[in-house]
Protein backbone atom coordinates (compact mmCIF):
# COMPACT_ATOMS: atom_id res chain seq x y z
CA UNK A 1 0.00 0.00 0.00
CA UNK A 2 1.57 3.36 -1.05
CA UNK A 3 1.42 6.43 1.60
CA UNK A 4 1.31 10.05 -0.66
CA UNK A 5 3.13 12.41 2.06
CA UNK A 6 2.50 15.92 2.25
CA UNK A 7 5.35 17.84 1.03
CA UNK A 8 7.14 20.10 3.02
CA UNK A 9 6.61 24.12 2.38
CA UNK A 10 9.38 25.59 0.89
CA UNK A 11 10.72 29.06 1.74
CA UNK A 12 13.67 30.53 0.04
CA UNK A 13 15.19 33.90 1.92
CA UNK A 14 17.21 36.43 -0.09
CA UNK A 15 19.71 38.42 2.32
CA UNK A 16 20.50 37.09 5.32
CA UNK A 17 20.56 40.28 7.72
CA UNK A 18 18.29 40.61 10.79
CA UNK A 19 14.73 39.74 8.91
CA UNK A 20 15.77 37.28 6.49
CA UNK A 21 18.09 35.19 9.20
CA UNK A 22 14.53 35.60 11.74
CA UNK A 23 12.84 34.62 8.50
CA UNK A 24 14.83 31.31 7.85
CA UNK A 25 14.69 30.92 11.53
CA UNK A 26 11.06 30.67 12.41
CA UNK A 27 10.53 28.73 9.48
CA UNK A 28 12.89 25.84 10.18
CA UNK A 29 11.11 25.90 13.76
CA UNK A 30 7.49 25.25 11.54
CA UNK A 31 9.73 22.46 9.53
CA UNK A 32 9.65 24.49 6.13
CA UNK A 33 12.15 23.28 3.66
CA UNK A 34 14.20 26.94 3.81
CA UNK A 35 17.18 28.08 1.88
CA UNK A 36 18.81 31.27 2.40
CA UNK A 37 21.17 33.18 0.22
CA UNK A 38 23.26 35.66 1.27
CA UNK A 39 26.60 37.08 -0.70
CA UNK A 40 28.41 38.64 2.09
CA UNK A 41 28.11 37.02 5.23
CA UNK A 42 24.95 36.09 7.73
CA UNK A 43 24.12 39.05 9.90
CA UNK A 44 24.10 41.27 6.55
CA UNK A 45 25.50 44.83 6.79
CA UNK A 46 23.77 45.08 10.44
CA UNK A 47 26.35 42.70 11.42
CA UNK A 48 29.31 43.25 9.08
CA UNK A 49 29.38 46.94 8.90
CA UNK A 50 27.20 49.04 10.66
CA UNK A 51 24.69 48.36 13.73
CA UNK A 52 27.41 45.75 15.32
CA UNK A 53 30.96 47.27 14.90
CA UNK A 54 29.51 50.73 15.21
CA UNK A 55 28.01 50.41 18.98
CA UNK A 56 31.18 48.62 19.82
CA UNK A 57 32.61 52.00 18.44
CA UNK A 58 30.17 53.84 21.11
CA UNK A 59 30.91 51.04 23.36
CA UNK A 60 34.46 52.40 23.64
CA UNK A 61 34.05 55.68 23.15
CA UNK A 62 31.53 55.36 26.36
CA UNK A 63 34.52 53.65 28.42
CA UNK A 64 36.29 56.60 27.19
CA UNK A 65 34.03 59.26 28.67
CA UNK A 66 33.11 57.26 31.94
CA UNK A 67 37.77 57.47 32.27
CA UNK A 68 37.30 61.47 32.12
CA UNK A 69 34.10 61.79 33.94
CA UNK A 70 35.93 59.50 37.08
CA UNK A 71 37.66 62.87 39.08
CA UNK A 72 34.07 64.54 39.36
CA UNK A 73 33.14 61.37 41.37
CA UNK A 74 36.00 61.79 43.31
CA UNK A 75 38.50 59.27 41.26
CA UNK A 76 41.69 60.10 40.20
CA UNK A 77 44.57 58.47 37.97
CA UNK A 78 48.33 59.16 38.04
CA UNK A 79 50.96 57.84 37.70
CA UNK A 80 54.62 58.26 39.18
CA UNK A 81 57.28 59.98 37.57
CA UNK A 82 61.25 59.08 38.05
CA UNK A 83 61.49 61.97 40.43
CA UNK A 84 58.32 59.89 42.55
CA UNK A 85 56.68 62.69 41.79
CA UNK A 86 51.58 62.13 41.12
CA UNK A 87 51.92 62.51 37.25
CA UNK A 88 48.43 62.38 35.44
CA UNK A 89 48.22 60.01 32.50
CA UNK A 90 47.42 61.32 29.33
CA UNK A 91 44.32 58.96 28.04
CA UNK A 92 44.73 57.75 25.09
CA UNK A 93 42.83 55.48 22.53
CA UNK A 94 44.52 52.74 20.07
CA UNK A 95 42.11 53.21 17.42
CA UNK A 96 43.71 50.53 14.96
CA UNK A 97 43.17 48.06 18.28
CA UNK A 98 39.52 49.29 18.76
CA UNK A 99 39.07 48.53 14.91
CA UNK A 100 40.33 45.23 14.96
CA UNK A 101 38.48 43.97 18.05
CA UNK A 102 35.03 45.21 16.92
CA UNK A 103 35.41 43.80 13.31
CA UNK A 104 36.68 40.35 15.42
CA UNK A 105 33.39 40.71 17.39
CA UNK A 106 31.54 41.39 13.73
CA UNK A 107 32.80 38.45 12.22
CA UNK A 108 32.27 36.32 15.25
CA UNK A 109 28.56 37.54 15.63
CA UNK A 110 28.20 36.55 12.02
CA UNK A 111 29.44 33.01 12.26
CA UNK A 112 27.30 32.25 15.48
CA UNK A 113 24.32 33.33 13.77
CA UNK A 114 25.43 31.00 10.77
CA UNK A 115 26.04 27.98 13.19
CA UNK A 116 22.36 28.62 14.57
CA UNK A 117 20.94 28.60 11.02
CA UNK A 118 22.63 25.37 10.28
CA UNK A 119 21.90 23.67 13.29
CA UNK A 120 18.04 24.29 12.66
CA UNK A 121 18.49 22.81 9.18
CA UNK A 122 18.52 26.03 7.25
CA UNK A 123 20.60 25.28 3.58
CA UNK A 124 22.69 28.54 3.60
CA UNK A 125 24.22 29.31 -0.73
CA UNK A 126 26.99 31.95 -0.80
CA UNK A 127 26.15 34.08 -3.56
CA UNK A 128 24.49 36.65 -5.63
CA UNK A 129 20.51 36.20 -5.81
CA UNK A 130 17.87 37.83 -8.07
CA UNK A 131 14.14 36.69 -8.23
CA UNK A 132 13.05 34.29 -12.02
CA UNK A 133 9.19 35.74 -10.84
CA UNK A 134 6.98 35.46 -8.32
CA UNK A 135 8.18 32.08 -6.67
CA UNK A 136 12.14 31.55 -7.87
CA UNK A 137 15.67 32.10 -7.00
CA UNK A 138 18.64 32.50 -9.50
CA UNK A 139 21.62 32.25 -7.67
CA UNK A 140 25.44 33.15 -9.16
CA UNK A 141 27.58 31.25 -7.33
CA UNK A 142 30.76 32.27 -8.80
CA UNK A 143 32.18 28.43 -8.03
CA UNK A 144 32.91 27.82 -11.54
CA UNK A 145 35.85 27.84 -14.07
CA UNK A 146 34.16 31.16 -15.28
CA UNK A 147 32.85 32.54 -12.25
CA UNK A 148 28.74 31.60 -13.75
CA UNK A 149 27.89 28.79 -12.19
CA UNK A 150 24.18 28.96 -10.92
CA UNK A 151 21.67 28.01 -8.60
CA UNK A 152 17.84 27.74 -8.78
CA UNK A 153 15.70 27.74 -5.63
CA UNK A 154 11.72 27.29 -6.09
CA UNK A 155 9.68 27.97 -3.72
CA UNK A 156 6.39 28.53 -2.49
CA UNK A 157 7.18 31.76 -0.65
CA UNK A 158 9.75 34.18 -0.84
CA UNK A 159 11.26 36.11 1.53
CA UNK A 160 13.43 39.68 0.64
CA UNK A 161 15.77 40.78 3.19
CA UNK A 162 18.56 42.82 1.09
CA UNK A 163 19.48 45.78 3.19
CA UNK A 164 20.21 49.29 1.48
CA UNK A 165 23.58 50.81 1.31
CA UNK A 166 24.87 54.33 2.17
CA UNK A 167 23.58 57.13 -0.20
CA UNK A 168 26.69 58.79 -2.20
CA UNK A 169 26.82 62.75 -3.14
CA UNK A 170 28.17 62.75 -6.58
CA UNK A 171 30.36 65.65 -5.21
CA UNK A 172 31.77 64.07 -2.08
CA UNK A 173 32.78 60.70 -3.50
CA UNK A 174 34.66 58.45 -0.53
CA UNK A 175 37.74 57.06 -1.01
CA UNK A 176 38.07 55.32 1.55
CA UNK A 177 41.07 56.90 2.82
CA UNK A 178 40.17 60.72 3.74
CA UNK A 179 36.04 60.49 2.77
CA UNK A 180 34.43 57.66 4.36
CA UNK A 181 30.62 56.60 4.50
CA UNK A 182 30.13 54.81 7.65
CA UNK A 183 30.65 51.22 6.31
CA UNK A 184 34.19 52.13 5.46
CA UNK A 185 35.50 53.91 8.55
CA UNK A 186 36.77 50.46 10.55
CA UNK A 187 40.01 50.72 8.55
CA UNK A 188 41.38 53.71 10.34
CA UNK A 189 44.07 53.28 12.44
CA UNK A 190 44.48 56.41 14.43
CA UNK A 191 42.11 58.42 15.18
CA UNK A 192 41.11 61.89 12.75
CA UNK A 193 42.61 64.74 14.26
CA UNK A 194 39.58 66.78 13.07
CA UNK A 195 36.59 65.08 11.83
CA UNK A 196 33.95 66.12 9.56
CA UNK A 197 30.50 65.04 9.83
CA UNK A 198 27.99 65.69 6.95
CA UNK A 199 24.61 65.13 8.48
CA UNK A 200 22.92 65.58 11.57
CA UNK A 201 20.54 62.52 11.28
CA UNK A 202 21.01 59.27 14.12
CA UNK A 203 23.85 57.88 12.08
CA UNK A 204 25.63 61.22 11.66
CA UNK A 205 24.95 62.28 15.57
CA UNK A 206 25.75 58.77 16.79
CA UNK A 207 29.47 58.70 15.33
CA UNK A 208 29.43 62.61 15.48
CA UNK A 209 29.33 61.73 19.72
CA UNK A 210 31.83 58.66 19.70
CA UNK A 211 34.64 59.86 17.37
CA UNK A 212 34.35 63.56 19.72
CA UNK A 213 34.90 61.30 22.73
CA UNK A 214 37.77 58.98 21.38
CA UNK A 215 39.22 62.83 20.79
CA UNK A 216 38.74 64.09 17.39
CA UNK A 217 37.83 67.49 16.98
CA UNK A 218 34.33 67.35 15.31
CA UNK A 219 32.58 69.63 12.92
CA UNK A 220 28.75 68.52 12.59
CA UNK A 221 27.10 69.68 9.49
CA UNK A 222 23.76 70.08 9.70
CA UNK A 223 21.55 71.37 7.01
CA UNK A 224 18.37 71.84 9.82
CA UNK A 225 17.24 74.07 12.64
CA UNK A 226 19.24 71.44 14.74
CA UNK A 227 20.56 67.87 15.37
CA UNK A 228 18.23 65.06 15.07
CA UNK A 229 15.87 66.48 12.61
CA UNK A 230 12.37 64.61 13.71
CA UNK A 231 13.57 63.45 16.44
CA UNK A 232 11.86 64.77 19.92
CA UNK A 233 12.91 68.75 20.06
CA UNK A 234 13.22 68.60 23.91
CA UNK A 235 15.78 65.64 23.45
CA UNK A 236 17.51 66.64 20.15
CA UNK A 237 18.37 69.88 22.32
CA UNK A 238 19.81 68.28 25.12
CA UNK A 239 22.34 66.31 22.57
CA UNK A 240 23.17 69.29 20.83
CA UNK A 241 24.14 71.56 24.33
CA UNK A 242 25.79 67.89 25.10
CA UNK A 243 27.74 67.85 21.88
CA UNK A 244 28.87 71.89 22.18
CA UNK A 245 29.63 71.92 25.62
CA UNK A 246 31.79 68.63 25.09
CA UNK A 247 33.80 70.87 21.95
CA UNK A 248 32.09 70.05 19.44
CA UNK A 249 31.56 72.60 16.64
CA UNK A 250 27.42 72.22 15.60
CA UNK A 251 26.85 74.32 12.03
CA UNK A 252 23.02 74.55 12.02
CA UNK A 253 21.31 75.61 8.87
CA UNK A 254 24.68 74.45 6.93
CA UNK A 255 24.19 72.30 3.95
CA UNK A 256 27.59 70.73 2.24
CA UNK A 257 27.61 71.18 -1.32
CA UNK A 258 31.03 69.33 -1.78
CA UNK A 259 34.03 67.78 -0.39
CA UNK A 260 37.01 66.71 -1.56
CA UNK A 261 40.61 66.11 -0.89
CA UNK A 262 43.83 67.98 -0.38
CA UNK A 263 46.81 67.39 0.04
CA UNK A 264 46.54 66.21 3.66
CA UNK A 265 43.43 66.36 4.50
CA UNK A 266 39.76 67.27 3.32
CA UNK A 267 38.09 70.39 2.36
CA UNK A 268 33.95 70.66 2.38
CA UNK A 269 32.30 73.60 0.62
CA UNK A 270 29.02 75.14 2.44
CA UNK A 271 26.11 76.37 -0.17
CA UNK A 272 26.46 79.69 0.97
CA UNK A 273 30.38 79.29 -0.25
CA UNK A 274 32.24 79.14 3.20
CA UNK A 275 34.58 76.50 3.75
CA UNK A 276 35.70 73.88 6.73
CA UNK A 277 38.83 72.12 6.54
CA UNK A 278 39.42 68.88 8.47
CA UNK A 279 41.78 65.82 8.18
CA UNK A 280 38.77 63.37 7.36
CA UNK A 281 34.90 63.70 6.50
CA UNK A 282 32.29 61.30 7.36
CA UNK A 283 29.24 60.80 4.99
CA UNK A 284 26.29 60.30 6.73
CA UNK A 285 23.40 61.36 4.04
CA UNK A 286 20.87 58.59 4.59
CA UNK A 287 20.91 54.94 2.66
CA UNK A 288 19.45 53.83 -0.52
CA UNK A 289 17.80 49.95 -0.55
CA UNK A 290 19.30 47.68 -2.88
CA UNK A 291 16.72 46.81 -4.69
CA UNK A 292 17.45 47.41 -8.46
CA UNK A 293 18.62 44.63 -10.76
CA UNK A 294 16.99 41.91 -8.70
CA UNK A 295 13.81 41.08 -10.61
CA UNK A 296 11.53 42.77 -8.49
CA UNK A 297 9.45 44.55 -10.67
CA UNK A 298 9.21 41.78 -13.21
CA UNK A 299 7.95 39.46 -10.36
CA UNK A 300 5.45 42.45 -9.78
CA UNK A 301 6.23 43.53 -6.40
CA UNK A 302 5.29 46.99 -6.19
CA UNK A 303 8.35 49.59 -5.60
CA UNK A 304 7.93 53.17 -3.95
CA UNK A 305 9.96 56.28 -5.87
CA UNK A 306 12.63 56.21 -3.81
CA UNK A 307 12.91 51.99 -4.35
CA UNK A 308 11.71 50.62 -1.27
CA UNK A 309 9.37 47.54 -1.22
CA UNK A 310 5.87 48.27 -0.40
CA UNK A 311 4.69 46.49 2.04
CA UNK A 312 1.76 45.87 4.72
CA UNK A 313 1.92 44.73 8.20
CA UNK A 314 2.71 41.32 7.97
CA UNK A 315 5.52 42.13 5.32
CA UNK A 316 3.45 40.92 2.33
CA UNK A 317 4.45 42.98 -0.77
CA UNK A 318 1.60 43.47 -3.96
CA UNK A 319 2.43 39.52 -4.70
CA UNK A 320 1.00 37.04 -2.60
CA UNK A 321 4.59 34.67 -2.64
CA UNK A 322 6.47 37.53 -1.71
CA UNK A 323 7.07 39.10 1.22
CA UNK A 324 9.89 41.54 2.57
CA UNK A 325 11.82 42.80 5.54
CA UNK A 326 13.75 45.34 6.74
CA UNK A 327 15.63 48.43 5.67
CA UNK A 328 14.63 47.19 1.53
CA UNK A 329 11.08 47.81 2.57
CA UNK A 330 9.23 50.75 3.41
CA UNK A 331 8.43 50.17 6.65
CA UNK A 332 10.54 51.58 9.46
CA UNK A 333 14.76 51.18 9.10
CA UNK A 334 14.99 49.26 12.58
CA UNK A 335 17.07 46.01 13.18
CA UNK A 336 14.28 45.25 15.84
CA UNK A 337 11.83 45.96 13.09
CA UNK A 338 13.72 43.83 10.56
CA UNK A 339 13.47 40.72 12.90
CA UNK A 340 10.02 41.05 13.64
CA UNK A 341 9.02 41.34 9.86
CA UNK A 342 11.13 38.29 9.00
CA UNK A 343 9.53 36.05 11.90
CA UNK A 344 5.71 38.02 11.43
CA UNK A 345 6.32 37.06 7.54
CA UNK A 346 6.78 33.74 7.35
CA UNK A 347 4.07 32.71 10.29
CA UNK A 348 1.86 34.71 8.16
CA UNK A 349 3.02 32.68 4.81
CA UNK A 350 2.77 29.51 7.40
CA UNK A 351 -0.40 30.05 8.18
CA UNK A 352 0.83 30.32 12.09
CA UNK A 353 -0.79 33.08 14.53
CA UNK A 354 0.37 36.54 13.90
CA UNK A 355 0.27 39.81 15.37
CA UNK A 356 0.31 42.47 13.04
CA UNK A 357 3.43 44.60 13.42
CA UNK A 358 2.22 47.85 14.85
CA UNK A 359 4.21 51.32 14.43
CA UNK A 360 3.44 52.74 17.42
CA UNK A 361 4.35 49.84 19.83
CA UNK A 362 8.14 50.25 18.49
CA UNK A 363 10.63 51.22 20.29
CA UNK A 364 13.70 52.98 19.23
CA UNK A 365 17.12 54.02 20.42
CA UNK A 366 19.97 56.64 19.03
CA UNK A 367 22.81 55.61 20.84
CA UNK A 368 24.72 59.11 21.53
CA UNK A 369 26.05 59.96 24.94
CA UNK A 370 23.28 60.07 26.45
CA UNK A 371 21.00 58.10 24.64
CA UNK A 372 17.43 58.90 23.22
CA UNK A 373 15.05 56.10 23.58
CA UNK A 374 11.60 56.37 22.33
CA UNK A 375 7.97 54.74 21.94
CA UNK A 376 4.51 55.36 20.77
CA UNK A 377 3.41 58.85 20.35
CA UNK A 378 5.37 61.51 19.88
CA UNK A 379 4.93 65.11 21.81
CA UNK A 380 4.73 66.68 18.29
CA UNK A 381 1.57 64.59 17.00
CA UNK A 382 0.04 65.46 20.39
CA UNK A 383 0.53 69.15 19.71
CA UNK A 384 -0.59 68.68 16.00
CA UNK A 385 -4.13 67.12 17.31
CA UNK A 386 -3.12 63.93 15.54
CA UNK A 387 -3.19 62.54 19.29
CA UNK A 388 -4.97 63.45 22.13
CA UNK A 389 -2.60 63.09 25.27
CA UNK A 390 -1.11 65.24 27.74
CA UNK A 391 2.64 64.98 28.86
CA UNK A 392 4.63 65.38 31.86
CA UNK A 393 8.46 65.77 31.54
CA UNK A 394 10.97 64.98 34.82
CA UNK A 395 14.32 66.13 34.52
CA UNK A 396 16.69 63.50 35.49
CA UNK A 397 18.88 65.78 37.93
CA UNK A 398 16.04 65.23 40.32
CA UNK A 399 16.53 61.91 40.55
CA UNK A 400 18.70 60.52 43.56
CA UNK A 401 20.59 57.71 42.13
CA UNK A 402 21.28 59.93 38.97
CA UNK A 403 23.09 62.74 41.36
CA UNK A 404 25.28 59.73 42.63
CA UNK A 405 26.46 59.11 39.13
CA UNK A 406 26.81 62.40 38.29
CA UNK A 407 24.38 62.30 35.29
CA UNK A 408 23.64 65.84 34.69
CA UNK A 409 21.93 65.61 31.16
CA UNK A 410 18.92 64.20 30.28
CA UNK A 411 15.21 63.53 30.84
CA UNK A 412 12.25 61.20 31.30
CA UNK A 413 8.68 61.92 29.49
CA UNK A 414 5.48 60.37 29.56
CA UNK A 415 2.57 60.95 27.06
CA UNK A 416 -0.83 59.43 28.59
CA UNK A 417 -4.48 59.32 26.86
CA UNK A 418 -6.42 62.90 28.14
CA UNK A 419 -9.31 61.09 30.15
CA UNK A 420 -8.52 58.02 30.87
CA UNK A 421 -4.62 58.23 31.84
CA UNK A 422 -3.54 55.31 29.73
CA UNK A 423 0.45 55.38 28.60
CA UNK A 424 0.34 55.85 24.90
CA UNK A 425 4.19 57.21 24.66
CA UNK A 426 7.49 58.05 26.13
CA UNK A 427 11.29 59.55 25.70
CA UNK A 428 14.01 59.18 27.98
CA UNK A 429 17.37 60.81 27.95
CA UNK A 430 19.89 58.91 29.72
CA UNK A 431 22.61 56.88 29.87
CA UNK A 432 21.72 53.15 28.58
CA UNK A 433 18.34 55.02 27.68
CA UNK A 434 18.03 51.47 25.87
CA UNK A 435 17.50 49.50 28.85
CA UNK A 436 15.15 51.74 30.61
CA UNK A 437 12.73 52.23 27.88
CA UNK A 438 11.47 49.09 28.67
CA UNK A 439 8.58 49.83 30.86
CA UNK A 440 7.41 52.44 29.12
CA UNK A 441 6.95 50.36 25.49
CA UNK A 442 5.61 47.44 28.26
CA UNK A 443 3.19 50.18 29.02
CA UNK A 444 2.53 51.34 25.48
CA UNK A 445 2.15 47.51 24.40
CA UNK A 446 -0.65 46.67 27.18
CA UNK A 447 -2.49 49.59 27.35
CA UNK A 448 -1.42 50.22 30.99
CA UNK A 449 -2.42 53.40 32.69
CA UNK A 450 -0.56 55.99 34.43
CA UNK A 451 -1.77 54.56 37.69
CA UNK A 452 -1.30 50.92 36.72
CA UNK A 453 2.54 51.93 35.68
CA UNK A 454 2.98 53.90 39.10
CA UNK A 455 2.17 51.24 41.01
CA UNK A 456 5.19 49.18 39.71
CA UNK A 457 7.86 49.12 42.57
CA UNK A 458 11.29 50.25 40.84
CA UNK A 459 14.21 49.64 43.37
CA UNK A 460 15.08 52.98 45.20
CA UNK A 461 17.80 54.52 44.20
CA UNK A 462 17.33 53.58 40.60
CA UNK A 463 16.74 55.61 37.38
CA UNK A 464 13.83 53.51 36.71
CA UNK A 465 12.34 55.02 40.01
CA UNK A 466 11.94 58.33 37.37
CA UNK A 467 9.46 56.69 35.51
CA UNK A 468 7.47 55.94 38.09
CA UNK A 469 7.91 59.28 39.59
CA UNK A 470 6.55 60.76 36.02
CA UNK A 471 3.28 58.43 36.35
CA UNK A 472 2.58 59.34 39.83
CA UNK A 473 2.35 62.58 38.67
CA UNK A 474 0.21 62.14 36.37
CA UNK A 475 -2.31 60.41 38.30
CA UNK A 476 -5.83 60.25 37.12
CA UNK A 477 -8.40 61.17 40.30
CA UNK A 478 -11.27 58.79 39.82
Amino acid sequence: MAYEFERKQRIAVLGGGPGGYEAALAGAQLGADVTLVEREGVGGSAVLTDVVPSKSLIATAEATNGIGEAADLGVQFFTRSDAGRAVRPDVTVNLAAVNARLMRLARQQSEDMKSQLIKAGVRIIHGEGRLDGPQRLVVSTGKGKAGTDFDEVDADTVVVSVGARPRILPTAKPDGERIFTWTQLYTLEEVPERLIVVGSGVTGAEFASAYNALGSQVTLISSRDQVLPGEDQDAARVIEDVFKRNGMTVLSKSRAESVKRTKDGVVATLADGRTVEGSHCLLAVGSIPNTEGIGLQEAGVQLTESGHIRVNRVARTSMPSIYAAGDCSDFLPLASVASQQGRTAVFHAMGDAVSPTELRNITSNIFTQPEIATVGWSQKQIEDGIAQGDIYKLPLASNPRAKMMGIKDGFVKLFARTGSGTVIGGVIVAPHASELILPIALAVEHRLTVDQLARAFSVYPSLTSSITDAARAMHIVN
